[in-house]
């Protein structure tokens, strides 16, 4: 990884606007409010208005449900045909249209998204139908319209500058991160910053997996987050999706981005079908936020995949943006240190995209 840098900007984190009072409120003026000469409105989770190709049936109040494809979805429109929902079959997150927040970290980019998406996660993986089963009525009824911090929020909590958030036994399970230890040693060829810092060495205590095994945290990986304990910890520990105490023991989410990629949790968005520059997926427009994005960045490490993030959505300026804990900047960033965090065009993580998937 290039552009090596030993401390972290302190950025502003996560700004909410209270620009809308509804949900679904998705303007040409709230963007060039916030970006002037922008006129282009572009929002992940919003499919250009298509209706599904098999029609639709109507719910309570109006709402239409429709079907859309590649990859198989159920799309929720309101009375007045503007997108609540989107719910990919197979996948728990779902995508629902709230107020509207802006992302950003001006010391370490110029980059903002500001989106209307919101994405949570269900009890249950979604199927065709189920939007009549009692489980996700009662689901639906509690988050539609709810502010309460959903995925993006939780990520969010562990870029530079952002405060500390304590449990009630005063364990520290939010706030600034670092992406590892300074590597002293120089055993893992060069990095400036040591792997594989799950989310119970950020937290400092054990965790008990399902599988019956025990993360035990090291003391010298204390408020850290490699790429992948990252994602653990805000799908996991925050979201409570299951973990893996690996990539081989368990069920669930596993430990590294090779193994979450390569895993049958969730749907393939962008299926892998390789780790060369020829496999670089050019159908990124099927991303929708909340998405993990696979790359291939380090020569030496062959086959495996070695970094992930997560779809946060379109910047100010048209470019798909994604967060992860990156070495370069010690920690959890949509910054451009090391690479820009755009999906779209010819830069670094562009680049080595590989695969992406939905879980």
């Amino acid at each position: 990884m290039a552009g090596k840098k030993k401390s972290r900007p302190v950025v502003s984190g996560l700004v909410v606007l209270a620009l809308v009072a509804t949900s679904g409120y998705l303007t040409v003026e709230l963007r060039e409010r916030e970006a002037p000469g922008v006129t282009e409105v572009r929002n992940v989770g919003v499919l250009d208005g298509a209706r599904g190709s098999g029609g639709g049936s109507e719910d309570k109040g109006g709402a239409t449900w429709s079907r859309l494809e590649n990859p198989a979805r159920s799309v929720l429109r309101g009375a007045d045909g503007q997108i609540k929902a989107v719910f990919t079959d197979g996948a728990r997150t779902a995508t629902l249209t709230g107020p509207a927040r802006t992302f950003e970290e001006p010391a370490s980019t110029s980059s903002k998204v500001s989106t209307t998406d919101w994405v949570r996660l269900m009890p249950e993986p979604w199927k065709k139908g189920a939007e009549k089963e009692k489980w996700f009525q009662d689901w639906y009824a509690e988050y539609a319209d709810s502010k309460e911090d959903d995925l993006f929020a939780f990520a969010f909590q562990y870029v530079a500058g952002a405060p500390q958030k304590k449990d009630e036994q005063g364990v520290v399970y939010a706030g600034d991160a670092n992406f590892g230890p300074l590597n002293t040693t120089g055993a893992e060829g060069g990095d400036l910053r040591l792997e594989q810092s799950d989310f119970y060495d950020y937290l400092g205590v054990s965790y008990p997996f399902r599988d019956g095994s025990t993360g035990t945290p090291e003391a010298m990986r204390a408020k850290s987050l490699d790429c992948s304990g990252y994602i653990r910890m805000v799908l996991g520990y925050r979201a409570r999706y299951p973990l893996m105490s690996s990539d081989t023991s368990g069920d669930g989410l596993p430990r590294t981005a090779n193994g979450m990629a390569r895993s049958e949790e969730g749907v393939d968005v962008l299926p892998l079908t390789g780790v060369s520059a020829d496999d670089r997926p050019s159908n990124i427009d099927q991303l929708q936020p909340g998405d993990l994005v696979f790359f291939k960045l380090d020569t030496r490490t062959k086959e495996r995949l070695d970094h992930v993030g997560m779809v946060l959505g379109y910047d100010t300026e048209g470019h798909l943006i994604f967060v992860s804990s990156r070495e370069e900047v010690n920690g959890p960033t949509i910054g451009d240190i090391g690479g820009v965090s755009r999906l779209d065009g010819n830069g670094y993580y562009a680049k080595t995209l590989r695969s992406a998937k939905r879980l």
